[in-house]
């Protein structure tokens, strides 16, 4: 049985307390790539209770992304924006989702993002990595920005730290490693770096900031 609205909110205040609570519940948090990174991401601050999560991407759900990326087997094919909100549904059915199945681009940043309190960049390729960041920092002045860099591979997980790069641009992984090299991409390492850009949101929201 679905708990009432009053029930999922009192079972979050008494874990984090009102004023904290109040601070995620106020959110607006955009997810810009919704593979392993973005899926694990969007789930756990769901499950935090952010206001309302933003999702863009443009891509449908694939066989070879269920080793690692929160989707089910029987929603290969969908849109993965429409696949993790029903996902997100069933975890968190009071958050508020809007979602985007566009590629982000330049043009469309602005009106796609401009909600948003903090923007998590999750985008495989390394250009539009930059892209992003690059825009963000330029012309969004007002907004955080997490991102990540190097999380593939069996390397040890304690290689995956989270560092504040400016005032507002933080960057979690390893730095190092790429996909390219050996195995690529395993899930849960992914995952440790997904976690790691969720918590930094929610250390944000709390005004805790790395120095």
């Amino acid at each position: 049985m679905i708990p009432t609205k009053e029930e999922w909110v009192k079972a979050l205040t008494e874990r984090h307390g009102e004023e904290l609570q109040n601070a995620f519940s106020s959110a607006t948090v955009a997810v810009c790539g919704l593979g392993g990174l973005g899926s694990n991401i969007a789930i756990s601050l769901a499950r935090t209770g952010i206001g309302k999560l933003i999702l863009i991407d443009f891509d449908r759900v694939d066989i070879t992304n269920l080793h690692r990326q929160q989707y089910k087997a029987d929603q290969s094919g969908m849109y993965k924006t429409d696949a993790l909100r029903s996902n997100l549904e069933e975890i968190a059915p009071y958050v508020e989702f809007e979602t985007h199945a566009v590629r982000l681009t330049e043009d469309n940043a602005a009106e796609l993002l401009r909600d948003a309190d903090i923007i998590c960049e999750a985008f495989d390729r390394a250009e539009c990595k930059a892209m992003l960041i690059n825009f963000v920092l330029e012309t969004m002045l007002d907004k955080y920005i997490v991102s990540a860099s190097g999380m593939a591979g069996l390397g040890s997980g304690n290689t995956i730290k989270t560092r504040r790069i400016s005032e507002k641009f933080y960057l979690c992984g390893d730095g190092i490693s790429d996909v390219s090299d050996g195995i690529g991409l395993v899930a849960s390492r992914v995952m440790l770096c997904a976690a790691h850009q969720a918590h930094t949101v929610l250390r944000i929201l709390a005004g805790h900031f790395e120095t």
